[in-house]
């Protein structure tokens, strides 16, 4: 039986390393790890032996805990003998009584393994190397830690990956007016070496999108591929239009005339070229009319325009106007508006 890992468990209290109580969530372990994971990482800490062995030491505190089973299985060897060692390729244990054969009787039903067999558990993710393979698998959950690699290699740490590793990402950020990241615009952008490099931007990429350039970014240490160029997109507002998904938004104005009586007006497009759409009859204020196909183009799909109808109410009538204001206030006398309001509110 190889007992090297379970015997470790007698020396080191994973959850002191963790700095989180014997009675932890899975959320607390996990909201833990991260943290100390970006702190000790050796991305973080270049040439920092004392980091790596950090790094390393709740790397393994996260791999034992993590796991429900492996974790049961370490509580319960805490407990069964906090004094206790295993002579590792002896034929019996050596327990706190003093006994030979017990604790390896137990481990050996416990772990249910065979020699040479270690029951850590074990994770994988998928994406490229990584110079930092020894210090444990990175299960997938938390993989955003490390830009989406595995570290492979033993659960218990140790070494660096001999492979060649990826170069280091550059970041940068441009602003778009609003047009340009609704049609897609070219972005030129200046190298920390002096180069220039053109970014073609996507047709319709939003506020905050990150457009990675593949293989344009720092170069390996040893013989790998490049890392990239991760750009940021900033978009500017628009004095008339706003987004929501592939469909653009805006207000109309429209006279009382023509929201009463029904007109057909003329809408602006982002395009340029407006477009007539047909205001029916009766359209309060406030309702949402839609003009279908001149929203954000896509490949594979094209939004709308969502208009949204706001009556206007003239700040300065001329002396005819406000006669027919009167006269049409004469012709409505009786009429309240609110009648239906008052009706609701009493019935509740």
């Amino acid at each position: 039986m190889n007992t090297g890992p379970q015997n470790e468990w007698f020396d080191k209290d994973y959850y002191t390393t963790l700095g989180v109580s014997k009675d932890a969530t899975d959320a607390e372990i996990k909201k833990a790890y991260r943290k100390l994971a970006r702190k000790y990482h050796p991305d973080t800490n270049p040439g920092d032996k004392a980091a790596e062995e950090k790094f390393k030491q709740i790397s393994q505190a996260n791999q034992v805990l993590s796991d429900k089973e492996t974790r049961e299985q370490y509580d319960q060897v805490r407990a069964m003998g906090r004094g206790a060692r295993f002579s590792a390729g002896s034929g019996g244990g050596t327990g706190a009584g003093g006994s030979g054969g017990g604790f390896e009787d137990i481990f050996s039903g416990l772990f249910n393994t065979g020699a040479g067999r270690s029951q850590y558990p074990r994770y994988t993710t998928r994406g490229g190397g990584s110079p930092y393979g020894g210090y444990g698998d990175v299960p997938p959950d938390l993989s955003d830690l490390f830009g989406g690699q595995p570290y492979g290699g033993s659960p218990y740490g140790g070494g660096f990956s001999t492979g060649p590793q990826k170069g280091g990402d550059i970041k940068a950020s441009t602003s778009l007016s609003f047009t340009e990241a609704a049609k897609g615009a070219t972005v030129k952008l200046t190298m920390p070496s002096g180069k220039p490099l053109s970014v073609r931007t996507p047709v319709g990429v939003k506020d905050g999108q990150k457009i990675r350039v593949k293989g344009k970014g720092k170069p390996s240490p040893n013989g790998g591929e490049n890392g990239d160029v991760v750009l940021t997109i900033n978009v500017e507002k628009h004095p008339v239009f706003s987004r929501d998904g592939d469909n653009l938004r805006m207000e109309l104005p429209v006279s009382f005339d023509e929201a009463a009586l029904g007109a057909e007006v003329e809408v602006p497009t982002l395009s340029g070229m407006p477009v007539r759409m047909k205001v029916p009859a009766g359209t309060p204020s406030g309702r949402v009319l839609r003009i279908r196909g001149k929203g954000i183009e896509g490949k594979n799909h094209t939004g709308d325009l969502l208009v949204t109808i706001e009556v206007a109410v003239p700040r300065n009538l001329s002396p005819d106007a406000r006669k027919a204001v009167e006269a049409y206030r004469k012709a409505t006398e009786g009429e309240d508006p609110r009648a239906e309001l008052y009706a609701r509110a009493k019935a509740s």
